[in-house]
């Protein structure tokens, strides 16, 4: 197990004074591992509490390159990194976030030939992809090598954010089949609000921090939607 050095205690002296963390729930985070599919508007503010929190080790998996699209709501990345790869962004600002943090690049698209064999270096995967394909393709990943799954979405102004435990249900259960191409517009086509990707990226951080921790109840089998225009969150059981 890990110990803690004097600067560890003092950074992560919030976690440890909690009971249902301490010192041995936060060696729990120290050691672990966890993947982030996209490093764009979900994955940014999942990513810096995740980092902040002390997770040992992120895989930041993201092919595309900053733009300047994205500075709305995507606070991984600054204007200076327009044109840089999001992993390398991701990589810079987290480290400097908390340099306890091995962050792991994988500057590629999932593919059929690679999402099962990069998924399964991890304990937990966030999904926070933009497109149907991928989404399907880490759910089907995350099923055969037995990885928890907390996937998230958000358009205009709604999200939602659910988890999916290997043997208690997953995406295509949910979800069996992808809508028609065109059917639903994505946030390029559509819009977004960017602080709702603040909100719902942070619910998928605490869904992550609790199944590595092992505390309280997470929301597999059930469905948490936002409104952001009502401010109203509503619980659906799965």
């Amino acid at each position: 197990m890990v110990q803690f050095s004097e600067d560890q205690i003092r950074r992560y002296s919030r976690h440890i004074l909690l009971k249902e963390v301490g010192g041995i729930g936060q060696k729990k985070l120290l050691a672990s591992k966890v993947a982030l599919v996209g490093a764009g508007g979900l994955g940014s503010p999942c990513a810096f509490y995740l980092a902040a929190a002390g997770v040992g080790t992120l895989g930041i998996i993201d092919a595309d390159r900053v733009d300047e699209s994205n500075l709305q709501r995507q606070i991984l990345h600054k204007t200076t990194d327009i044109g840089r790869l999001k992993v390398e962004s991701a990589r810079d600002t987290l480290q400097a976030y908390n340099p306890d943090v091995q962050v792991v690049t994988h500057e590629t698209p999932l593919s059929s030939q690679n999402a099962l064999g990069i998924i399964s270096q991890y304990d937990v995967v966030v999904n926070g992809a933009d497109n149907f394909t991928t989404r399907y393709l880490v759910n089907d990943a995350c099923y055969f090598a037995g990885k928890p799954l907390v996937d998230g979405s958000i358009l205009l102004f709604d999200g939602q954010a659910t988890v999916f435990i290997p043997g208690r249900g997953c995406y295509r259960c949910l979800f069996p089949a992808p809508p028609p191409p065109g059917l639903v517009p994505n946030c390029a086509e559509a819009g977004v609000l960017g602080a709702l990707t603040g909100v719902i990226g942070s619910v998928q951080a605490i869904e992550v921090l609790k199944l590595i921790l092992g505390i309280g109840e997470s929301m597999a089998s059930r469905l948490l939607l936002f409104d952001a225009l009502s401010m109203e969150f509503r619980m659906v059981k799965l």
